[in-house]
């Protein structure tokens, strides 16, 4: 398998869940991963892997993101794919967020992305280098949950700033589209099942596949549209769900 041969792939959030799936499957297919992992911990998952280059730290770091583009060019694998997968969660009663709050969701759920898509956007321009960029969004995002307005309106505007974004860049040659996991078994679903069964059984009733998804087969899309077999999907919205917001 070496569909991705050819891809040099920033990964961010590739410690855990979709992540991880993430960085494993993109070097199954031939990929040389590098990772942004932000629990030094996590990196011992990937210690039998080859090509695969961690960072430990932050996205909202900005120094960091730059750093990573500049060590790039310094080895000569200019990075071409990117894929912004970290992320936070965020429920609370809309009556009680706080600005604060609210402004902390945005800076990792959106911000950041926005800094490492610009600064992907610069980087290939300037070195003339064909690329593509994956947005991990979410169905909250688009059809909206109790409770969850802070983390809702950040995937919503991370889906608007891929759209424009691959509007304005596909002239030269970059292209961008956002995916839209529904429920996916990731480190919370076992205590998620265990302590909220009314809720995931709710969850249950609601996906015509009647099964969450597993992280594989979202690594599975992502390295699909990341592949040259895709290129000519730009500015989608791919929802990958069973089925959620067509029910």
């Amino acid at each position: 398998m070496n569909d991705l041969k050819n891809k040099i792939i920033l990964v961010t959030g590739g410690g855990k869940g979709i992540g991880e799936s993430c960085v494993r499957k993109l070097n199954y297919y031939g990929a040389y991963l590098v990772v942004i992992i932000k629990d030094k911990k996590d990196n011992k998952k990937f210690k039998n892997l080859h090509n695969i280059k961690i960072y430990n730290g932050d996205v909202n770091n900005l120094d960091l993101i730059k750093k990573i583009f500049l060590d790039s060019k310094k080895e000569k694998r200019f990075i071409n794919c990117l894929v912004n997968n970290a992320g936070v969660r965020f429920r609370k009663k809309f009556l009680e967020i706080k600005k604060k709050e609210l402004k902390k969701v945005f800076d990792t759920n959106y911000f950041s992305i926005f800094n490492l898509m610009q600064e992907f956007a610069k980087y290939n321009i300037k070195y003339k280098i064909k690329g593509s960029i994956i947005n991990v969004g979410s169905i909250v995002g688009e059809n909206g949950f109790d409770e969850l307005s802070g983390y809702a309106s950040s995937k919503g505007a991370l889906s608007s700033l891929t759209k424009s974004f691959a509007a304005e860049m596909s002239k030269y040659g970059i292209r961008a589209n956002t995916i839209i996991p529904g429920f996916i078994k990731t480190s919370y679903f076992n205590k998620f099942k265990k302590n909220k069964k009314t809720l995931y059984n709710w969850t249950l009733s609601r996906i015509p596949m009647k099964r969450w998804g597993e992280p594989d087969e979202v690594a599975n899309l992502i390295a699909f549209i990341l592949s040259d077999k895709s290129k000519y999907i730009n500015g989608a919205n791919i929802s990958i769900d069973g089925g959620w917001l067509n029910a």
